[in-house]
């Protein structure tokens, strides 16, 4: 399986939050499970790609050419493919993966995170998606999803689009185990 694992690229960031993300690319690697990321060398997608590195696990970077600036991007990914622009990046992430990982991250982050979800919403695709709540930094984001849910503005199905975990094994067991038949996503689309 093609795991695509979204996260920050800042390093000023705690200790805890990277040690998660490289315990989960140790893992994926382990599990024989391939990393597509955004390309980054630093923060939480440099960590994730370090843990899939050092169980010579695969990696596949996807970023736009004008990142191509000393130590900004991974140098010892399996493949690295360059864009012209953002929008092919995320393309070529979403078309070469079979499920979807936010990591905590920005507003980069949050914008791949919530594309991908509207995508499932919609029914284009129906491959998993779990949030890494590493130190329970996206518990804000899950209680404005949850008021969105009680003020009307999406079903309350649409909490089921994704899981959320407090560890990376939990996360890839769901990953895993994920049943695409358990969730019809074609109606969600009406709301």
């Amino acid at each position: 399986m093609e795991i695509c694992v979204y996260g920050a690229s800042s390093n000023n960031i705690r200790d805890e939050y990277l040690e998660a993300a490289e315990k989960l690319g140790r893992l994926m690697a382990q599990r024989g499970h391939g990393l597509v990321f955004g390309g980054g060398a630093q923060g939480m997608m440099g960590a994730t790609v370090r843990g899939v590195d050092s169980q010579n696990g695969r990696s596949l970077g996807v970023a736009p050419s004008f990142f191509q600036v000393d130590g900004v991007l991974f140098e010892r990914c399996t493949e690295f493919l360059y864009t012209e622009t953002m929008r092919q990046r995320k393309e070529i992430m979403e078309q070469r993966s079979d499920a979807f990982v936010m990591a905590p991250g920005g507003i980069g982050t949050f914008e791949e995170f919530f594309e991908i979800l509207t995508l499932k919403q919609l029914g284009q695709h129906n491959k998993p998606i779990a949030i890494l709540n590493t130190c329970g930094y996206y518990n804000p984001m899950l209680k404005m999803l949850e008021t969105a849910v009680t003020e009307g503005f999406m079903k309350r199905v649409c909490l089921s689009l994704y899981g959320v975990f407090d560890n990376p094994e939990t996360l890839l067991e769901y990953v895993e185990r994920y049943d695409a038949c358990a969730l019809d996503v074609r109606h969600l689309k009406n709301i």
